[in-house]
């Protein structure tokens, strides 16, 4: 496969579970891709849809990893999902069920927490979250709250395999309430168009590169951004007849794309 027209564009937008690591384990290869996108003087930018930590803390969590990328080189739902609520409701509040990057965020878009008549109910996917807190998002929701879900990931990969993510974890609330909730990450084109903006690019010097093609592969497709799906995360060839679409390439891991097999 020529790769070369990957190599060409100036821009590049990766997700990071799955392309960058699994949990705390750095995938093959990344290191010489980063090493790669330094070297050759590429604009790049991590866009996950992961809302539970900061962009100070991924940069922290590949530091421990081994790699030095500065927290601007991060977008994340949570700061997608901040960005639009102030946009639609400035100075609102928030219930919140997520992990401190998503308070975070949405603090600093002029938020406030509220758990008694909040104008949303944000929902991150938290791996905490508890009967309790379901219970009281259902009933803020039938009482007028509009419900928000930071991204629809069905399932996210672990070290140790599959886990549930978002979509997943909303369900209780949305069957409850009939609510269907409005997701603001991938592949939201809210979410593109974001990323697009802090890189200061054009979509035609653009690549997206992502393992999943209900998010990562759809948003670029979307958006008009030529797409690399990865096989590294949670899609495996004999899963792309599952999809009426293709993405542009395909890769076994980003080291392709830094010339190390």
């Amino acid at each position: 496969m020529d790769i070369s027209a990957i190599r060409n564009k100036d821009n590049f937008i990766c997700d990071m579970d799955g392309v960058i690591y699994h949990g705390n384990r750095l995938i093959p290869h990344v290191k010489e891709f980063i090493e790669w996108l330094e070297n050759n003087n590429k604009n790049f930018l991590f866009l996950t849809n992961g809302s539970g930590r900061s962009p100070r803390e991924l940069a922290q969590k590949l530091e421990r990893m081994g790699l030095h990328v500065g927290q601007e080189h991060f977008y994340t739902s949570a700061q997608a999902t901040a960005a639009f609520l102030q946009s639609q409701c400035p100075g609102g509040s928030a219930y919140v069920l997520g992990d401190p990057g998503l308070t975070y965020a949405l603090y600093e878009a002029g938020f406030s927490m509220n758990d008694v008549n909040p104008d949303y109910v944000v929902f991150g996917g938290p791996k905490s979250i508890n009967y309790e807190q379901i219970e009281k998002a259902s009933r803020l929701v039938m009482n007028g709250a509009k419900l928000i879900g930071t991204n629809p990931d069905l399932v996210d990969p672990s070290e140790d395999g599959i886990i549930p993510a978002c979509r997943a974890l909303i369900a209780p609330i949305e069957l409850t309430t009939g609510k269907k909730p409005y997701y603001v990450g991938k592949p939201n084109p809210l979410m593109m168009r974001h990323a697009l903006k802090v890189l200061g690019c054009h979509r035609a010097d653009a690549v997206l590169i992502g393992d999943r093609m209900d998010t990562d592969i759809i948003a670029g497709i979307e958006t008009d951004i030529d797409t690399v799906l990865v096989l590294s995360g949670v899609t495996h060839m004999e899963d792309l007849d599952k999809f009426a679409y293709r993405p542009k390439y395909i890769l076994n891991d980003v080291g392709a794309i830094a010339g190390v097999e």
